[in-house]
Formats: C-alpha cells, structure tokens, sequence
C-alpha cells in the first residue's frame, strides 16, 4: 500500500532521538539540504510519550508545531500513516501488542530505530499488513551530523524508502545496506562516537602532558579529528593517503605513528568494533544473549585457571 499525498507522522516514544529527528523533519532550511526529498513529505506530526516530564520537553521543543499524546499510543497510531518506533526495545512488544494496537497498525508504514530488534521479530508483534524499515542512527543525528543506515525488505515501497532515506538525511548522511550488516553497523557506526572520543581524550591527554591547557588540548584534538573526518567523506581519499600527505622523512609524525604500531593501535580498534559487533548481535535476542554469557563464562574460566597454574595469583571461582 502507498503512502497517501499529506501523510502524519507519529513518533511512538518521542525521547531524546525522537525529539531529534522531529527537530531535523521541522527545521525547513534543514529540509532543504537533504537528499532524495521524496514527493510526500508529512504535515501533521504526533508524538506519544508515557509521562508529563516528557511531555513538557516536546513543548518546549516544538510549541504547537506537533499534536502531543500522553498514555494513549493507539490513539496516536490510529491517525497516523507513519509510525516511528523510537522505544525502548524492552518495551517494544508490549506497546505494539497492546489492545487495539493490532487494527491501528494495519497497512501504516513502521520505521524503526530499535537496536538488537530485527525486522523477523517486529513482524511477530504486527499485523502482516504493516511494512517495517529498521534504522540505525547514532547519537550525532543530535547535532544533524549523524550516519543512519537503513535495512528496507522488499514489501516496502519506493515511497517508503525514499521517505526513510529523507527523514534520516535531514539529521546527517543515511544509506540503505541489507539487514545481516546492521550488528556491525551498530558497532561501528552506532558505538563509533564512543570509541572516537577516547582517542579523542588520549590525544588532548598527550597535549595537557607537554603543557597545553586541557581545554586547547581538547579543542585542537577534536577539531583535528573532525577535519581528518572531513577530509576523507569530501575528498573521497583514502585515510592512508591523507596520512602520508603528512609524514614527512625523519619528522615528528612518523615518531608518533611508529608509537601508535607498537601499541597494536590498529588492531586493537578493528578488535574493538568485532567485539561490540558481537555484543550487538545479542541484544533482542535472549538465546544470542545465553550463548554469549556462557562463552564469556568460559573465557573467565581460562584466564583464571592460566593465573591460577602460574601460581600468580591463588584463585576460587565459584558459581
């Protein structure tokens, strides 16, 4: 089914995302420097959120811009073409199993950004009627200089897609990859920031060291990484490229970047988005969740019988 000319926009658990993307979709001038604007764009927006706290930050935010729903998502979802699942995913199936949710969703587009739960599993939860696009966006759609990847199934329209690609460009750069690379999106992408900032702390740690002030470190590594960043989505260079252009023979970057190889820098970062990636597979998923804890149990276990056979340390494990 397509979407109709004028479609609503209902955000299911507008907190700080939510409020985010609706920030992106009203700001017009914003609207206008994103990609692929599709030809339906909505012009009524809803937002459901479950308590008064809430509530007050959406008026805060938009004033009358949105129609704002407390307690009442079926409501909500019953005047809207579109729905936005912006829950959190503990809470997901009882909200869209909830009595008279089943015949709101019927033939509505549902965009998800919920992390660790597949489009399999929402589809368990609503009618066969209801397409499902999952997202994952990362937390610097906050400041409209986010990455969302989007997963879209065949069912879906190319009204659908392209109105998914919109919403999501209006907060940073969005692209669509099939459903199976969404782990490790979201431990690239999703988890990245967190990752950046410590690098981004250990190099302004390395400036307050050889005697700048923590807040000139801070501002020339961040701005550092931004540009590099920068460099490399503008130009379309490889990162090494860019890095040989500032290497010099015997000079000081050279130095730092035998420094960095002999602390196994590279891959301890490529080990790190293996390992979140496979935390990520987990989450939603309770016998993915089993597995992992009883390998990591397993893992324990070497790690402290090594010590234990090196008489480095007296061990007693109990379970």
């Amino acid at each position: 089914m397509s979407l109709p000319t004028n479609p609503t926009l209902c955000v299911l658990g507008c907190g700080t995302m939510g409020r985010a993307i609706l920030s992106g979709i009203l700001d017009e001038s914003n609207v206008a420097k994103a990609i692929e604007t599709p030809t339906l764009i909505p012009k009524k927006f809803i937002a459901c959120v479950s308590g008064e706290e809430s509530a007050q930050r959406i008026k805060e935010a938009f004033n009358d811009k949105i129609t704002l729903l407390i307690g009442n998502n079926v409501e909500g979802v019953k005047e809207a073409d579109i729905i936005l699942l912006c829950t959190k995913p503990q809470v997901a199936k009882t909200i869209l199993t909830e009595e008279g949710m089943q015949k709101a969703l019927e033939n509505k587009l549902v965009i998800s950004i919920l992390a660790g739960v597949t489009i399999d599993q929402l589809k368990e939860w609503v009618p066969s009627s209801t397409r499902i696009i999952r997202a994952m966006p990362n937390t610097p759609c906050m400041i409209r200089e986010g990455m969302t990847v989007l997963s879209c199934p065949t069912n879906c329209s190319k009204d659908d897609r392209s109105f998914s690609v919109w919403v999501f460009s209006t907060l940073g750069r969005a692209r669509i990859l099939d459903e199976k690379h969404l782990d490790a999106v979201t431990g690239l992408s999703g988890s990245g920031p967190a990752f950046a900032c410590v690098v981004l702390e250990a190099l302004a740690d390395g400036g307050v060291m050889m005697g700048l002030p923590r807040e000139v470190g801070l501002e020339l590594a961040a701005q550092a990484l931004q540009g590099a960043a920068r460099m490399v989505l503008k130009t379309g260079k490889h990162p090494a490229e860019i890095k040989d252009s500032v290497t010099t023979p015997a000079g000081c970057t050279i130095a730092g970047l035998l420094t960095m190889e002999d602390g196994k820098i590279r891959s301890t970062l490529a080990r790190t988005i293996q390992e979140a990636t496979q935390v990520a597979s987990t989450l939603g998923n309770e016998k993915k969740l089993n597995q992992f804890v009883y390998l990591l149990y397993q893992r324990l276990q070497q790690v402290l019988f090594f010590f234990k056979k090196k008489k480095k340390l007296k061990v007693f494990f109990l379970l």
